[in-house]
């Protein structure tokens, strides 16, 4: 019985409240501007592409409350870690898909929405995919290297969206150094928002 079902925000949870590894996660600040961009409804079919510790998997399954969010990922420990993260926050509306992919998607439910926070270089038929099972899907893409943004903007191209908007994050945290506080940096974030695309042009 999850005793904070009915306490929990959907979003905003602490980094410091997921269980941790070396495995990435997506911090607060960005899981916060990427759900608002993702925009999943209470029974969206949300496929979270490179779960990593899980962290966008749960937020995104704490809003699609009464639907079903596929937190896919080929790296074991990963997947392991997302599993875990699902127990902690009783978020028992997700599945972990252990595989690569675009590979790994075939066989799941068409999605309403898709995140995808590690595409392992194979965005573009990642995206395909997507967009076959549905062609209005709603897709965000967090992208932290120039090469993965040249590339989602190759599949802008291609896919021809109805809608697209990227918008760019600079997040500083503060720290404590000695007697001051100082911010230090994060690493910068591009969100790609995109929807309405044709496959297989």
């Amino acid at each position: 019985e999850n005793d904070r079902a009915s306490k929990r925000l959907k979003t905003g949870i602490l980094d410091s409240e997921f269980t941790r590894s070396d495995v990435p996660m997506t911090k607060s600040e960005i899981r916060a501007v990427s759900l608002s961009k993702l925009q999943p409804e209470s029974d969206s079919v949300i496929w979270d592409v490179g779960s990593g510790s899980g962290s966008v998997s749960v937020e995104c399954a704490l809003a699609a409350y009464n639907g079903k969010v596929y937190a896919v990922e080929k790296e074991e420990d990963a997947a392991e870690l997302t599993g875990r993260n699902a127990v902690l926050f009783g978020t028992d509306n997700i599945e972990v898909i252990r595989g690569t992919a675009p590979d790994a998607l075939a066989d799941l439910p068409a999605p309403t929405h898709v995140f995808v926070g590690g595409s392992g270089g194979g965005l573009e038929k990642i995206i395909a995919v997507c967009l076959s099972k549905n062609p209005d899907v709603r897709i965000v893409v967090n992208t932290v290297t120039l090469e993965t943004q040249a590339e989602v903007l190759e599949c802008a191209k291609k896919f021809g969206f109805s809608f697209f908007e990227t918008v760019s994050l600079s997040v500083a945290r503060s720290r404590k150094a000695g007697r001051y506080n100082m911010m230090l940096a994060q690493n910068p974030v591009c969100v790609f928002t995109m929807q309405g695309g044709k496959a297989g042009e």
